[in-house]
C-alpha cells in the first residue's frame, strides 16, 4: 500500500494505548507493528514520548506517517473518550481473572489494548478501569516480555479475528 491508500483504507477495529512507555525505540517499534497490523489507533498516554523524535522514526522507519494516533496527558481521560464511543478496553498484563490471548473474540471488539510502563506494567487505577485482560502465556524462565513484543503479539491476534 501506498501512504495515501493506508490513510484512506479502513482500519481494523481496535486501538492500543501506552501508558507511560519511556522508551522512544520500543514506541516506534509499535508504529511499525500498528502499522503493519493497520490498527485503528495508537494512544500515546502520560510520559509516553510522541513524534516527532528521531529515535521514534528509527525503528518506525515513518510509520507515525501512517498510523492515526494522539497524545492523551492522562491516560484515563483516554481510557474515557474510547469507552464513550462504544470501545471494550483491555489490559495487555498478568491478572486476576485474565484471558489468554487466543480468547479473543469478535465479541471483544472494537477493543482498546493497554499496555504499560516497561518496568511497572499498567498501573492498578488503570486495571480498574479495564472491561477485562489478556495475558500471553509464558513457557520459560522470564515471566514478562519487551512491551514492544507484546504489542506486536495482541495486533497479530486481533487482525487475525478481524480478517477471519
Amino acid at each position: 500500500m501506498t501512504l495515501d491508500s493506508i490513510r484512506a483504507a479502513e482500519r481494523f477495529p481496535f486501538a492500543i494505548i501506552l501508558q507511560d512507555v519511556r522508551s522512544l525505540y520500543n514506541v516506534g517499534s509499535i508504529f511499525r507493528t500498528a502499522d503493519a497490523f493497520r490498527a485503528n489507533m495508537l494512544i500515546l498516554t502520560g510520559f509516553t514520548p510522541s513524534p516527532p523524535r528521531k529515535e521514534i522514526s528509527k525503528t518506525a522507519l515513518d510509520a507515525e506517517a501512517s498510523v492515526p494516533w494522539k497524545y492523551y496527558r492522562s491516560t484515563l481521560e483516554a481510557i474515557g473518550e474510547m469507552r464513550q464511543n462504544g470501545w471494550k478496553i483491555y489490559a495487555v498484563e498478568v491478572a486476576h481473572e485474565s484471558r489468554g490471548i487466543p480468547s479473543l473474540s469478535q465479541q471483544d471488539f472494537p477493543a482498546v489494548f493497554v499496555l504499560g510502563n516497561e518496568l511497572s506494567g499498567v498501573t492498578d487505577d488503570i486495571m480498574a478501569e479495564c472491561d477485562g485482560a489478556f495475558e500471553i502465556s509464558m513457557h520459560g524462565v522470564k515471566h514478562s516480555l519487551n512491551v514492544a513484543v507484546a504489542a506486536g503479539i495482541i495486533m497479530y491476534q486481533a487482525a487475525t479475528i478481524c480478517t477471519s
